[in-house]
């Protein structure tokens, strides 16, 4: 796996020759870790200015939850919540914007309002997404789960979780190629806790550098996830160091970009990384 990636994303270049770390800015009332926190516009500036303080590489701006079990938010709902927030950072910044959705119009009006990258976690599976990014300079992540945010964590079943994950990133990959998406502005994410049960984030972490042979970025994230919960008991405001254990891990097997609530703590974690690498 190249360890000198350039990810093109909007009207940034990045040299991912160093573990990036990407902050979450949640506009939403229910996202599973910080829910309700940053609901506001201004909120969620103040937040994601902090962010960038802490040395965040790329803003993730997200405004309707995927924790298991989360209600779907209208289009309108989701369009209020998110597009002040990445108009405003737009111009106060100087680092990529990511918008988090599935829907495809607002990818659209994301775009438009400033968004450099679009992070999917259906990967571009709604009728039009594709067309969305093609015709935009945007970056994109295709991110693996199984089911929805719903149903994804009732049943997950896999045969191979490590082969099925990475076939399907490598399907959805090649398809967006074949949408007009060039290589350099695609990320690969494995989908932590989208319809998987801790025998299978676990297994996916131990083999997380056998998606490094799709030869494309890896977004990882662990973030305080329930499955470091269930390996060390704490709740959500209780998973720092365990977040930090998966980071440094992710990064050394491979990943690129760590999608992460605790920007500073992350962020001096891989610069040991880095030094050691």
């Amino acid at each position: 796996m190249s360890s000198n990636f350039e990810f093109s994303c909007g009207k940034y270049q990045l040299k991912l020759n160093r573990p990036h770390v990407m902050g979450i800015v949640n506009v939403t009332p229910d996202s599973f870790s910080d829910g309700g926190k940053f609901s506001s516009t201004d909120m969620a500036v103040e937040h994601a200015l902090k962010l960038i303080a802490e040395g965040a590489d790329i803003l993730d701006v997200g405004g309707e939850s995927t924790r298991p079990g989360a209600h779907p938010v209208s289009l309108d709902e989701e369009l209020s919540r998110v597009i002040p927030v990445i108009e405003t950072l737009s111009k106060l910044t100087t680092v990529p914007i990511s918008i988090d959705t599935y829907k495809p119009e607002v990818m659209r009006q994301a775009i438009v309002a400033g968004a450099d990258i679009v992070n999917d976690v259906r990967a571009l599976q709604e009728p039009g997404a594709f067309d969305v990014v093609a015709k935009s300079q945007a970056g994109v992540c295709l991110m693996h789960m199984q089911g929805t945010p719903q149903t994804m964590q009732l049943e997950p079943h896999y045969e191979d979780v490590v082969a099925e994950v990475k076939q399907f990133l490598i399907d959805r990959m090649n398809i967006a190629i074949r949408h007009g998406i060039v290589k350099n502005r695609i990320l690969i994410d494995p989908g932590f806790g989208f319809g998987k049960t801790r025998a299978h984030n676990i297994s996916l972490i131990q083999h997380l550098d056998a998606l490094n042979v799709i030869d494309q970025p890896l977004l990882v994230g662990l973030s305080r996830k329930s499955v470091l919960g269930a390996i060390t008991g704490g709740d959500e405001g209780q998973r720092l160091y365990a977040s930090i254990a998966a980071s440094v891990i992710s990064a050394m097997k491979g990943a690129k970009i760590l999608r992460v609530h605790d920007v500073k703590a992350t962020v001096d974690a891989l610069k040991v990384v880095a030094a050691i690498q």
